[in-house]
């Protein structure tokens, strides 16, 4: 067990230094107070101000109309290009883990090739219409939004490695010198024939993948990386799986969200995206599983669900070491950082507790799934903060469905069941 524990911390901190895998993870950081906005204004707007809901009887339909579309520019305005913002930090990540001394050239090439990839010719369906038209000339938001992060991911990915590669080269450097050049010109010609290149050869091959197949580069990336990706992740046996792995990894002291979030947090994110829009325009909810599910129901207190562990050493435990240790990890536990008892404890490497530990999340995850295909609660429907509090965080992502806030406190019942026989063993041989 010690020598499987060994190679599998090697393998994980590998994994978690991995270059590319390491600059999503820092881009998906950078993004997400622009996710967590989006998901605050379809709240407001489709909850609080809906123009049928309760403030109607306060303030005119009409007023809340107008003040929706406040709401709704914002949302256009971080979901609406995700694509864009995540592909710019991804690059930017990977050039500064390169040491590459001009990270924001490779992004700002990025956000330039993304836009090149996007169809000429888009179909819409104007308002009041029921058939499509095609029309030139704009920048649709299904394909900058959620929809085409994998697009924005990808060409990050690899036009900052062809870019980079090109600037090492002397050859395709432009020198320019004197004390009155600002240094930002001089960095914008070391770079100017790199991405003049990089640019035309990205363009090139969005080129001839249209005129030999008749596809555009969303369209090859969706059928080759993104549907394969999302089948795996949002099958309920691969969901449930990932989840293990990361709390085992988590059980040994190894971030396993740092690891696994990769990979499952884009195909999670446009899940969400899908279920804010479908519900911003009172359409049926796609999905069960996504980013908002996953953290309401399978990170009650941090990953483990250990808000009910917490409750369990203040009503059962003997141990004075473990309630003062609860004590001190109850107001981060609250708004889910569980570091505090996951070390404290200990939870990482105390095989006791980290049975339970490891089974309370894909447990949790699974009976909140049936619950859901089952309709007993709604869908999740809102993006809201993983630090939001549990009982609230079920009520608020679900739209208002108060029965997902008591469905959390049955769940949170469910883990003090299932840590309580672990934890009266650690009391037990404590004494």
């Amino acid at each position: 067990m010690k020598k499987f524990i060994e190679k599998l911390t090697w393998l994980s901190q590998k994994l978690g230094n991995q270059i590319h895998l390491k600059s999503m993870r820092d881009a998906f950081a950078t993004i997400l107070p622009f996710i967590m906005l989006a998901g605050f204004m379809v709240l407001i707007n489709n909850v609080i101000i809906k123009p049928d809901g309760f403030m109607s009887n306060v303030i005119s339909s009409a007023t809340l109309t107008k003040w929706q579309e406040l709401g709704t520019s914002i949302v256009n305005g971080t979901l609406g290009i995700i694509t864009l913002l995540i592909g710019a930090s991804v690059s930017y990540f990977l050039a500064q883990n390169r040491k590459f001394d001009n990270p924001f050239a490779p992004a700002l090439q990025t956000i330039a090739l993304i836009v090149i990839f996007i169809p000429l010719m888009t179909s819409v369906i104007p308002n009041g219409g029921e058939e499509a038209v095609q029309i030139s000339g704009v920048i649709p938001t299904s394909l900058t939004g959620s929809a085409g992060m994998f697009v924005g991911i990808v060409t990050a990915l690899l036009s900052t490695e062809v870019f980079i590669r090109l600037s090492k080269s002397e050859k395709m450097k432009i020198r320019i010198s004197g004390e009155s050049v600002p240094p930002a010109v001089i960095k914008s010609f070391n770079v100017l024939i790199p991405t003049m290149l990089t640019v035309l050869i990205f363009a090139f091959v969005s080129f001839l993948v249209n005129m030999l197949f008749s596809l555009d580069l969303y369209s090859v990336i969706s059928a080759v990386i993104q549907k394969p990706l999302t089948f795996l992740v949002t099958s309920v046996p691969g969901f449930l799986t990932l989840m293990l792995i990361s709390q085992m990894l988590y059980s040994i002291g190894i971030a396993g969200s740092g690891i696994l979030g990769p990979i499952m947090d884009p195909v999670l994110l446009a899940n969400m995206q899908d279920n804010m829009a479908a519900f911003a325009n009172g359409s049926a909810i796609p999905h069960i599983i996504n980013t908002t599910f996953r953290d309401i129901f399978g990170v009650m207190g941090g990953g483990g669900n250990t808000i009910a562990l917490l409750i369990a050493i203040f009503v059962w435990s003997k141990r004075k070491d473990y309630r003062e240790i609860a004590g001190l990890s109850a107001a981060p536990g609250l708004f889910n950082i569980n570091e505090p008892v996951v070390f404290g404890l200990p939870i990482v490497y105390n095989l006791s507790l980290m049975i339970p530990f490891i089974l309370s999340t894909p447990l949790c995850l699974l009976l909140a799934y049936i619950a859901t295909s089952m309709g007993i609660i709604s869908k999740v429907v809102v993006l809201v903060p993983w630090t939001t509090p549990p009982v609230i965080s079920g009520f608020l992502a679900t739209g208002g469905d108060f029965r997902a806030a008591i469905f959390q406190i049955f769940l949170i019942g469910v883990c003090i069941l299932l840590y309580l026989p672990f934890l009266k063993a650690n009391d037990h041989l404590k004494v």
